[in-house]
């Protein structure tokens, strides 16, 4: 959505504009019968810095928060209110990622999953079961991935199971996370191919197992001390004590009157007409 959209006061609309007509576009598509936003609590948890400080550190503004686009900070508070009105249930639980949310809803889900995302680190959810699939959003919302198993094993050349060990190896910059420094995402197709988890990895770098190619062997003994850790910094959490209350009954906690006024005050026009319609709110 372009920055020039406002509201009839001139704040930006364009984040909520674009978020609501992706989740209209989807929940058409899809027709879940349980819908969870999920929030950070914390963006950098604690236990993760802990682990590795430069966790994120590359998204940090001058005053030890993180930076965003100046146009969407105060389009976050608006857009969570269009959705409490709405009735979608809001789900973040304390000092812990919306990825570890997502990753201890979806796995306790008795049913299909479907995880909104353009996040490459929740195709780890995949290995826990059939029922989940993640909607990957890199190309939009019109022209999304649905990224199961045969998805990942196509893609990248793994056995999908093992797509978190992977991607602890392969590294992820916007995280600012190295991987194992002079692997590579092809080194890392390799290695997995042959092993369930880093603990593996290491053990068969000091012994010279003939699977790890003689580079191999050596770059993760040099970066050891990552490697240790690499594995626990990517993998969601799936343990998480969450509130699930109201997945399933946001038309009855719809408040339609309060919603459409305040999305004429946004200006969302047809934006808010369609997620009413699409949430089958009237």
């Amino acid at each position: 959505m372009p920055e020039t959209l406002l509201s009839p006061r001139g704040e930006p609309i364009n984040a909520i504009k674009g978020f609501f007509d992706g989740v209209s576009a989807i929940v058409a598509r899809y027709r879940p019968t349980e819908i969870a936003l999920c929030l950070d609590g914390d963006w950098r948890p604690g236990w993760r810095v802990e682990l590795f400080p430069a966790y994120k550190a590359n998204r940090l503004d001058d005053e030890g928060d993180e930076a965003e686009p100046d146009l969407l900070t105060p389009q976050i508070e608006p857009l969570l209110h269009v959705a409490t009105l709405a009735g979608l249930a809001i789900v973040e639980a304390d000092s812990q990622e919306a990825d570890d949310v997502i990753a201890s809803l979806a796995v306790k889900a008795p049913s299909d999953v479907r995880v909104m995302t353009g996040d490459r680190d929740l195709f780890q959810l995949i290995r826990h079961s059939e029922m989940i699939r993640i909607i990957y959003l890199a190309k939009g919302i019109q022209n999304h991935d649905l990224v199961d198993r045969a998805y990942i094993e196509s893609r990248y050349g793994i056995p999908a199971h093992r797509y978190h060990l992977f991607a602890a190896i392969r590294g992820d910059a916007s995280d600012g996370l190295p991987g194992i420094k002079g692997i590579g995402e092809k080194g890392a197709a390799e290695i997995v191919a042959h092993f369930d988890s880093m603990a593996e990895v290491i053990r068969a770098a000091d012994a010279s197992d003939s699977r790890l190619r003689p580079l191999h062997q050596r770059k993760l003994l040099a970066d050891r001390d990552y490697a240790e850790i690499a594995e626990q910094l990517v993998t969601c959490r799936t343990d998480l004590e969450l509130n699930e209350a109201g997945l399933a009954s946001w038309r009855e906690r719809a408040d339609l009157i309060s919603l459409r006024k305040f999305g004429k005050e946004l200006g969302l026009g047809s934006t808010l007409e369609r997620l009413v319609a699409t949430l089958d709110l009237t």
